[in-house]
């Protein structure tokens, strides 16, 4: 099988494995026991702590271990409107983001009588400055807008977000799941309040994500282990970390190899003049998502041929789909709802290779040709 759905997850590395069963064996001790074996445990969730926040650019004590991406989405926002009190009741975020971030505003609109504003995107999917700066009002409290998002992978400029929100004294969220280990994320220069981040997503354990929450920003946490009580599940943590640590290391070359294999992918469907529409390719973007319309067949359909052919790609977000949402990037972007019902998406990742995606244009040939 040809997997092309690495947006969705990605297989966990030897590495991580590794450390992860070293880990479990010999580092088993609760992280809060005082005993020594308590107290090697805590030494290595330290570390980790230690070893994150330097790849995001962050403080230590702001590092917060989670269950994964969406416990991380909700529970920042939770924190940061917590440390207001009440003094305000406006949030701004986008019509794009991950259905975790969209389903909780739309829970903090119609239970907690939140205002909600929702960013419209360009064409590409890229924010408007001056449409974020017309919606802070004096009771805008947060923002929350994705680093890229994860069904068509347009890169939102949240350095420039991030330094408009700062001087109208705004909090700051950034769904980093699909870039961290990816492109950069420096959580000082982008001004951000908080971030969260998978391990699933860069080849570490499923089950296991964290927050950064600028400590400068006076948040309620419950212990210095992270937003909830609990044990730490440390094996998880030290494989997350050691399979960040990969990921940060080899970034640049990853990312040019990636960029490379899309535009070869690209000239791909040009040359063979395929009927179908490649999303955003105007804007910036992480090249591992490649977000794609084919003229007048469904995307489910599409999905089961190439499933059928031995290639495994998505119609969107894997957490929209099994709601059986529409994709929102899509609608967002100004498409109709034909179109979101004709999209699918190849994510790539680190076993991707030219001739996979020179499979993927061969299937699209036959499937447009048989349809």
């Amino acid at each position: 099988m040809i997997y092309l759905d690495y947006a969705a997850t990605t297989p966990i590395s030897d590495n991580a494995l590794h450390v992860y069963s070293e880990v479990s064996k010999t580092m088993f001790g609760n992280s809060n026991s005082l005993h020594d074996v308590g107290t090697s445990a805590k030494n290595l969730l330290e570390h980790c702590c230690a070893e994150l926040a330097t790849m995001i650019n962050g403080q230590e004590k702001g590092i917060y271990f989670t269950t994964g991406g969406t416990e991380s989405n909700v529970l920042s926002i939770q924190t940061l409107i917590n440390s207001y009190n009440g003094t305000g009741n406006h949030l701004i975020t986008t019509e794009m983001e991950h259905s975790s971030l969209s389903n909780y505003f739309y829970y903090l609109e119609k239970k907690e009588g939140y205002r909600v504003t929702y960013l419209s995107p360009n064409a590409n999917g890229e924010i408007n400055l001056s449409e974020l700066a017309n919606a802070i009002t004096n009771k805008t409290i947060l923002a929350s807008i994705q680093h890229a998002n994860s069904e068509i992978g347009v890169v939102q400029p949240i350095e420039q977000i991030g330094k408009l929100l700062y001087e109208r004294g705004v909090l700051f969220h950034s769904d980093c799941v699909q870039t961290f280990g990816k492109i950069s994320v420096d959580a000082k220069r982008y001004y951000l309040d908080s971030l969260s981040i998978s391990s699933h997503k860069i080849y570490g354990p499923k089950g296991v994500g964290a927050i950064y929450l600028n400590p400068s920003v006076k948040c309620n946490t419950t212990d210095s282990n992270g937003l909830l009580p609990g044990t730490a599940n440390l094996p998880g943590i030290a494989s997350f970390i050691t399979a960040a640590q990969d990921a940060h290391n080899n970034m640049d070359n990853e990312h040019a190899r990636l960029l490379k294999l899309r535009k070869h992918f690209l000239n791909l469907v040009n040359n063979q003049q395929l009927k179908m529409e490649i999303i955003g390719t105007d804007g910036p973007q992480i090249p591992h998502i490649i977000g794609m319309i084919l003229d007048n067949i469904q995307g489910d359909y599409a999905m089961l041929e190439f499933n059928r052919a031995g290639i495994a790609v998505s119609t969107g977000s894997a957490c929209s789909l099994e709601h059986k949402q529409p994709t929102k990037a899509i609608l967002a972007v100004g498409k109709s709802e034909t179109d979101a019902k004709q999209f699918i998406r190849l994510s790539l990742g680190q076993r991707t290779t030219i001739s996979d995606l020179e499979k993927v244009v061969e299937v699209c040939l036959e499937i447009i040709n048989d349809y």
